[in-house]
């Protein structure tokens, strides 16, 4: 029985993590859990999933405490949210919550040495540096969720040490790849939001619309595999059915392939080298008829073009981008800004970013802190 610590239990991919472990109840079981501000659906699968501990990361998130079963221990705050990410009862850690917010999941389950099925692509992108080492130091296993970098480890056998030649993303291209560029300046956020492929959170969907997410995934590919930049591609594939590839020292390139669901690499990172059935629709190649890929057009995705600098840059750059990231796409979100200004309000951002990688969780906090003020200060 493999015990699961599950943070950010209420976005999507905390939900599928749910519905992977009650298709295995056998094999796993949610023992901690963590949200950030509660609400019935918290309530739901605290009452459901009856684990040792639950916590709510805002002090004042609501909370029916009668939904609470006996057995489970409840808690808010801070300390509450970080007792969970080290849980001690926990053999492993899926960090799936959004932002900056992960950096934290993810070094508190490291320094607890617990095992760590990561979902939180802005960890790495903000602090890479320092949570790649201390899971070096931990001992910990570190399994990625993110469909491409799930695709890479197997076809690198699960050995993120492996040897290749090159690692090759694939994207998407988003909900707006077809929009004219005249157009994009008028689209909404309920276009944005209309991915074709991948039922996901808000603010990843707007992410893979600008291609901001696949300027992280880069610079995450750069953390997980040691990969300089020269060595990592994307291609943009359409039909997001092959979900990245590996070229190696002969020539040879293995993908992975399959249909679009996060639940494959989510159950694969609890699993393997094992493979169960995720009761997912079979891959029909012959339905599908052909596969497209292209290069990405930066004319169409200029944060993909800034986050593509950034990891040129490196330094504190991969963290302002982060955070200017998430000061924009909510702007976007709430009717603020227009789509074609997010990647305005980033550039804006990183004018002041600095060029030295922090070497601390305080000094990063700082320089997150600093670039969401920059970001911020340049919303109408």
């Amino acid at each position: 029985m493999k015990k699961i610590a599950l943070i950010g239990s209420t976005g999507s991919i905390g939900r599928q993590a749910i519905s992977v472990a009650e298709r295995y109840p056998d094999r796993f079981r949610i023992v901690a859990m963590a949200a950030n501000a509660g609400g019935e659906m918290f309530a739901h699968q605290v009452t459901q999933l009856r684990p040792e501990f639950a916590a709510l990361r805002q002090e004042n998130a609501a909370m029916d405490l009668s939904c609470v079963p006996q057995g489970t221990r409840f808690a808010r705050g801070e300390a509450a949210f970080e007792e969970a990410c080290a849980y001690a009862d926990a053999d492993v850690v899926i960090i799936a919550v959004t932002g900056f917010a992960g950096l934290k999941a993810l070094l508190l389950a490291a320094d607890a040495k617990k095992d760590i099925a990561l979902a939180n692509k802005e960890s790495l992108v903000a602090g890479g540096h320092l949570a790649m080492r201390r899971v070096k130091e931990s001992g910990v296993r570190l399994m990625p969720v993110d469909s491409e970098h799930s695709a890479i480890w197997q076809c690198l056998q699960f050995d993120r040490g492996a040897p290749y030649s090159k690692l090759i993303l694939t994207a998407s291209g988003g909900a707006l790849r077809d929009v004219p560029l005249a157009q994009l300046e008028h689209v909404t956020a309920e276009q944005a939001l209309a991915h074709p492929n991948w039922k996901m959170g808000a603010k990843i969907t707007v992410d893979c619309a600008t291609m901001l997410n696949k300027g992280f995934e880069v610079i995450e590919a750069m953390h997980l595999y040691g990969a300089p930049l020269q060595k990592i591609d994307v291609l943009v594939h359409r039909e997001s059915i092959v979900h990245s590839m590996v070229e190696f020292a002969d020539g040879a390139v293995l993908a992975q392939l399959g249909m679009p669901s996060m639940e494959l690499p989510i159950q694969l990172a609890l699993t393997y080298p094992e493979r169960l059935d995720c009761a997912l629709p079979r891959l029909d190649l012959a339905a599908v008829g052909a596969l497209h890929f292209e290069a990405p057009d930066l004319k169409r995705y200029p944060c993909f073009a800034l986050a593509l600098e950034c990891a040129k840059k490196g330094g504190g750059y991969p963290c302002a981008l982060n955070a200017a990231g998430e000061v924009a796409v909510a702007a976007f979100l709430r009717g603020q800004i227009k789509y074609t200004q997010i990647a305005n309000i980033i550039e804006g951002a990183l004018v002041s970013a600095s060029g030295v990688a922090a070497t601390s969780y305080a000094a990063l906090e700082e320089q997150d802190r600093a670039a969401r003020a920059r970001a911020s200060a340049l919303l109408p």
